[in-house]
């Protein structure tokens, strides 16, 4: 047996998510039906995060168990040619044995972006949140500042999550500011189901004015999904890269 380290990037528009399911096409089931038309019956492909409906991935990892002879380059070209467009295999590596795509990874980095725009490109609505009004951006990076470090982010998470535990560490909560676009980067250890979009969410309304942009330690201190913010749109979110020891 060998393990297989898959590095994927996918637009996720027509997906409904990573995770394999019954009522839609995923990324995890496309990977999954690629992987057992050529390395065998039933390959389970594990990836470093669940991404929802709709967000995209530059950098997602996976691993996969299967027993194949195979050339790491030759499963990728085949992979890639089992696959539609939107999804391509970037990479595939031996990793060692007991690797984990989700368990062993140590971080993330995702990217959110927002159109600040009176339009939107026909070639980038997909992939941002439009957002046409003034936003005061020293605000919102004032604001950003109060959720690094270590955090029960229980107010920024969907509820009815799976998951008891909701602390995490940010060290990189960052506003970037682009040629129409205000682009939000956030690295941690790890993030709870919707969290991104809901920091976004919250700080676009310090930017709108609707909230101080000192609300934001209150708002954690009282582990509250109904005083943040709205959950931003999916398809502005895009997972960038995965940290490993």
């Amino acid at each position: 047996m060998r393990v297989l380290r898959l590095l994927v990037a996918y637009d996720g528009t027509h997906y409904c998510g990573w995770q394999r399911q019954e009522n839609g096409p995923t990324i995890q089931g496309a990977l999954e039906d690629a992987c057992a038309s050529l390395l065998g019956p039933s390959p389970s492909v594990t990836g470093a995060g669940r991404t929802d409906a709709g967000v995209h991935a530059l950098g997602q990892v996976a691993s996969v168990r299967v027993e194949t002879t195979h050339a790491t380059d030759a499963v990728r070209r085949a992979l890639n040619v089992r696959l539609d467009p939107d999804i391509r295999v970037l990479d595939v590596t031996d990793a060692a044995p007991e690797f984990h795509a989700r368990f062993d990874a140590t971080g993330k980095t995702y990217r959110y972006r927002i159109a600040t725009t009176p339009l939107v490109s026909p070639f980038t609505h997909r992939y941002v949140w439009h957002v046409p009004q003034p936003l005061d951006l020293t605000a919102m990076r004032r604001a950003a500042t109060d959720l690094i470090g270590r955090h029960d982010f229980s107010a920024v998470r969907s509820t009815g999550s799976e998951v008891s535990d909701a602390v995490r560490t940010l060290d990189r909560v960052e506003w970037i500011e682009r040629a129409g676009e205000l682009v939000l980067e956030v690295h941690g250890d790890g993030f709870l189901r919707h969290m991104v979009r809901a920091i976004v969410g919250t700080l676009v309304e310090v930017g709108s004015g609707r909230r101080t942009a000192q609300s934001i330690p209150g708002l954690l201190a009282s582990r509250d999904r109904g005083q943040a913010g709205e959950t931003a749109p999916a398809q502005g979110l895009t997972l960038v890269s995965v940290d490993y020891a």
